[in-house]
């Protein structure tokens, strides 16, 4: 080959890799924060915690004193963990499903577009936009025995109702003010569903002479399959991880019937300076969640598979 013909050849080959390394700069520049952020935010934290809970540190000594998987042993004869995690699993079951039924029928009413439906729907979504301490003092001076409700049923001659005393009266009080201040989300992400629902397949449904039950059942929920399967998953990463409304409405009480995990996290780490023990069950938290959502998220997608051959 001559170097006439060698030449374009080089300099084609030049110009192609100048875009390409120019892209992969405007690519590194993009994703850098975000890479970092991530970093700093998650990675960093979850390999600290899994450090920490090979060792028995106090959060004040200089050098934590490795005990390798004591913690992780400690941790299968636990009462008070047992406890909790029966606590937190009831909490993440049934305020899952209250959540994801109240978010799918509240969605189904104010679906639509018009004035009354904007104005409901943003006084459902508004429980949300409260901080979760907020909330749990709101509750806790409303049901709590020296409360507004209690006040008012004393008043009238009756006795005093233990929402917050008594411990299954406390733990059902939790998942109510659980499932309130949290289905507002599951309704927005429901209704994005519902929007995306073919109008064309509900017609046809229609025609054809099916009910609304009929529509709803054969039609709309199928095409639901992926927001159910969002709204199931967040729903239980969020309950799972419970405790800043545990700690302003019941603070765990009675005598530590209502504590999650989470809390029993907090208290072992900061209140004990137990922070390697703490360490091991907030890593056994986050296998666990992982797990579950895994879980989920597959048992929904073959669900979404059968519904659609």
């Amino acid at each position: 080959m001559t170097l006439t013909r060698v030449a374009p050849l080089v300099t084609t080959t030049v110009a192609r890799q100048k875009p390409r390394r120019r892209d992969g700069w405007v690519t590194a520049i993009m994703v850098g924060p975000a890479t970092v952020l991530y970093t700093v935010m998650l990675i960093v934290p979850v390999g600290l915690a899994l450090y920490l809970s090979l060792t028995d540190w106090d959060g004040f000594s200089a050098d934590p004193a490795f005990v390798g998987a004591a913690n992780y042993l400690d941790l299968l004869d636990d009462p008070d963990l047992r406890r909790a995690a029966f606590v937190t699993l009831l909490v993440a079951a049934a305020g899952t499903a209250g959540l994801n039924l109240l978010g799918l029928g509240f969605a189904l009413l104010v679906n639509g577009v018009s004035r009354a439906n904007t104005f409901f729907r943003i006084v459902l979504f508004y429980p949300h936009v409260l901080s979760a301490l907020v909330v749990g003092f709101l509750w806790s001076a409303i049901l709590g025995t020296t409360g507004a409700v209690n006040n008012l049923v004393t008043s009238w001659g009756g006795e005093v109702l233990p929402f917050l005393s008594d411990p299954t009266w406390a733990t059902i009080t939790m998942i109510a003010v659980l499932v309130w201040a949290g289905f507002g989300v599951n309704v927005v992400l429901y209704l994005a569903g519902l929007q995306a629902v073919p109008h064309s397949l509900i017609e046809a449904a229609r025609i054809d002479g099916a009910t609304r039950r009929q529509v709803f059942r054969n039609v709309t929920l199928p095409a639901l399959g992926p927001s159910v399967t969002v709204n199931i998953v967040l729903s239980l990463v969020t309950l799972l991880k419970t405790y800043d409304l545990v700690v302003s409405l019941t603070a765990g009480g009675p005598a530590g019937q209502t504590q999650t995990v989470a809390y029993l996290i907090l208290w072992n780490s900061f209140h004990d300076a137990r922070l390697g023990f703490g360490s091991a069950q907030s890593v056994l938290l986050m296998l666990v969640t992982g797990a579950l959502a895994f879980v989920v998220t597959r048992l929904r997608r073959r669900g979404e598979l059968a519904v659609h051959q």
